[in-house]
């Protein structure tokens, strides 16, 4: 819960003039671990869903397990339609919602990776209907959250959404996801750490409120991938197990503390820069984490401990890694204060110059 004084008693002749409020909403239900998507039907019947509803799904997850999760919800006597949903933008979110629309369904499930899940979070937000998380890969930690990314032409878009009512995480579906999804999701989490200390910074320096509770969950959650980072392997499920509870719990954090601040700070500012100024950005979590080595720098912390942690799971942790150019590293770092300026961070309200942005990048090993 926040850190802020309690209440006083209300005594005789005098009124309490607390008056803070705050909504937390939670899955209801979360089932993780190997071969649990057949539970799919009786988690939906749970939930008293309605008979008529619409699994969102991809080109690649809908053979992967979007076609099994129709099977299951119709042998639940569920009536479902199949939407296949392309790149998290809000005109595909207007798309598939006139779709979800068009089929009368009365709740949705999301049969994908990240941007599928953002696609139906935001969907179901703006349908007011409920939903249900089925990752079939674990890039980053939308899977539980209430944010979702929309990515628009010059700009990426942090867009409030719905919780997920359930999670369903089969292992046995997430691991064979291309190994270089589960090793940004991890990265993601990792970042949790500069991004829990922006967030420190922001409440002593600019009195902004904050969630002891929330910043916990989100460095438990980052302290989790970090320990176990020797055992996260490609073709191993037992990978996708250490990984996907941390990112679970990191979308609980956001819930918490009614925002993304415990999961985003100045590694994402980064990272959201980067989409702009390099040409060819890699995956969220992948510079979330590279970013997460800078910031930890600058906040004075052990920013090598983030580093090996990355290179164990086998993330990126050079530019040459990301596959942008040192260039496009140190306009990122000068530009990354601007993306979200009433979110206060390491970065100040001025950011890096140049010349520090290239110091920076350089001795953590970023640009050589």
């Amino acid at each position: 819960m926040p850190n802020e004084a309690p209440a006083r008693p209300s005594v005789i002749g005098l009124t309490s003039s607390f008056g803070k409020a705050r909504s937390m909403v939670f899955p209801r239900s979360i089932l993780a671990g190997h071969g649990v998507l057949p539970e799919l039907g009786s988690m939906c019947r749970q939930f008293d869903f309605p008979d008529r509803g619409a699994v969102i799904t991809g080109s690649t997850t809908v053979t992967l397990a979007g076609r099994r999760a129709v099977e299951i919800l119709n042998e639940s006597k569920f009536d479902v339609a199949t939407i296949i949903a392309h790149d998290a933008t809000s005109a595909e979110v207007e798309r598939v919602l006139g779709e979800v629309r068009s089929a009368g369904a009365r709740f949705l499930i999301a049969v994908g990776g990240g941007s599928k899940i953002d696609i139906a979070k935001v969907a179901a937000a703006r349908a007011h209907l409920p939903f249900v998380s089925v990752p079939t890969s674990a890039a980053h930690d939308g899977i539980s959250s209430p944010r979702a990314s929309l990515r628009d032409p010059g700009k990426v878009t942090s867009e409030a959404a719905v919780v997920p009512m359930g999670i369903l995480a089969d292992t046995s579906v997430i691991v064979q996801a291309p190994f270089r999804l589960l090793a940004s999701g991890c990265a993601d989490v990792i970042s949790n750490v500069t991004a829990v200390l922006d967030w420190k910074l922001a409440a002593r320096l600019r009195n902004e409120e904050f969630s002891s509770s929330a910043a916990t969950l989100a460095e438990y959650a980052a302290q989790e991938i970090t320990e176990h980072a020797n055992l996260i392997k490609p073709n191993l499920e037992e990978s996708a197990w250490i990984a996907i509870r941390p990112m679970i719990v990191a979308g609980l954090a956001m819930s918490v503390a009614g925002s993304s601040r415990p999961c985003s700070g100045s590694e994402h500012l980064f990272s959201h820069a980067l989409d702009q100024a390099g040409k060819h950005p890699s995956l969220h979590g992948e510079q979330c984490g590279v970013g997460a080595i800078m910031m930890m720098y600058l906040h004075g912390g052990d920013w090598e401990r983030v580093r090996r942690a990355l290179r164990t799971i086998g993330a990126p942790i050079t530019a040459r890694e990301l596959g942008v150019s040192p260039e496009d590293v140190v306009e990122a770092l000068v530009q990354a204060h601007a993306i979200r300026p009433e979110r206060y961070t390491i970065l100040g309200d001025n950011g890096l110059t140049r010349e520090a942005a290239t110091r920076l990048a350089g001795v953590t090993g970023v640009i050589g």
